[in-house]
């Protein structure tokens, strides 16, 4: 599993980063904060036909999301 921290990234940076690391392995855990970085990962991620799990990570408006090809 391939693990990215993408917070504090402005868009469209943590969906590039997701989809470099999509690229590179069938598991991608990625780490946002911000309701519009988590909402563009995951409508991304789903949009290339992989499932996605949203946790709430321990920071306030903090998101992991767990993708899996």
């Amino acid at each position: 599993m391939i693990k990215v921290d993408a917070r504090g990234c402005a868009c469209p940076q943590p969906v590039l980063m997701t989809k470099n690391a999509m690229a590179k392995d069938n598991s991608v855990e990625v780490m946002v904060d911000n309701n519009t970085a988590k909402n563009n990962v995951e409508r991304f991620a789903r949009n290339n036909g992989a499932k996605v799990e949203i946790k709430a990570a321990e920071a306030p408006d903090e998101y992991v999301l767990v993708i899996e090809k």
